[in-house]
């Protein structure tokens, strides 16, 4: 797997680069957000995951990370040394797909990294008879992950779009916070329900369909299919 390792460090970067290669990771590195940015051009070579520190000379992590979302779908790791939750609340609400906290366990690092990548190459692989939904106005197309309302297209992050699509595919049905938590963000983590609270809300705005995505008080969240 190529690996984009975006850490301004040398000698951090030297370090987790000679682990990464030793398990069979190409890493390249990039000191800076602009290098990274650079590296994450369309024609330039594929990265199954981006490891991205937070503390960068040229800009904040969190921009380079909005950044990185806005132009590719590549799962984005966060490392940092900020512990605190509204960081990680934050660093997944721009559209990280995880976020490890400085000092790590190596071997849970290569465990995180594995993980969002077997996610990624299994949402990539999803065929099958029903590849759109279609809710009212809302049109939701599941292999590009493209969401259409009245035509005109959302953009969406990562997540919201799969907190979406997964709702959508049995609207009325009441799914618990639990499951929900359990299927988009594949954790239990106390801190994640907040964060579906957050793009719950991100995705009533975006969509400009407050009513679409209801609130089942002590329970979960369920999907209002609108009238066509």
């Amino acid at each position: 797997m190529r690996l984009l390792l975006v850490e301004d460090d040398n000698h951090v970067a030297a370090a987790l680069s000679a682990v990464l290669k030793r398990h069979g990771f190409d890493v390249t590195h990039a000191r800076s957000g602009e290098e990274a940015l650079q590296a994450l051009v369309p024609e330039g070579p594929g990265f199954g995951v981006v490891l991205l520190d937070l503390g960068l000379p040229d800009q904040d992590g969190y921009e380079v990370c909005g950044k990185i979302r806005k132009r590719t779908g590549t799962p984005v790791i966060m490392v940092t040394a900020r512990s605190d939750v509204r960081s990680r609340i934050h660093g997944l609400n721009l559209g990280a797909d995880d976020y490890v906290v400085k000092p790590y366990d190596t071997g849970e690092l290569l465990a995180r990294i594995h993980a969002v990548s077997r996610r990624t190459v299994a949402e990539e692989q999803v065929t099958g008879a029903e590849d759109a939904l279609r809710l009212g106005p809302v049109h939701i197309e599941l292999p590009t992950r493209r969401v259409t309302v009245d035509g005109t297209v959302v953009q969406l992050t990562r997540k919201e779009f799969d907190l979406l699509a997964l709702l959508a595919q049995r609207p009325g049905v009441v799914f618990r916070r639990e499951q929900i938590i359990s299927e988009v963000w594949r954790t239990s983590w106390e801190g994640t329900g907040r964060t579906l609270e957050v793009h719950v809300a991100s995705l009533r705005a975006k969509l400009r369909m407050p009513a679409l995505i209801e609130t089942v008080r002590g329970v979960g969240y369920r999907l209002v299919a609108p009238a066509a």
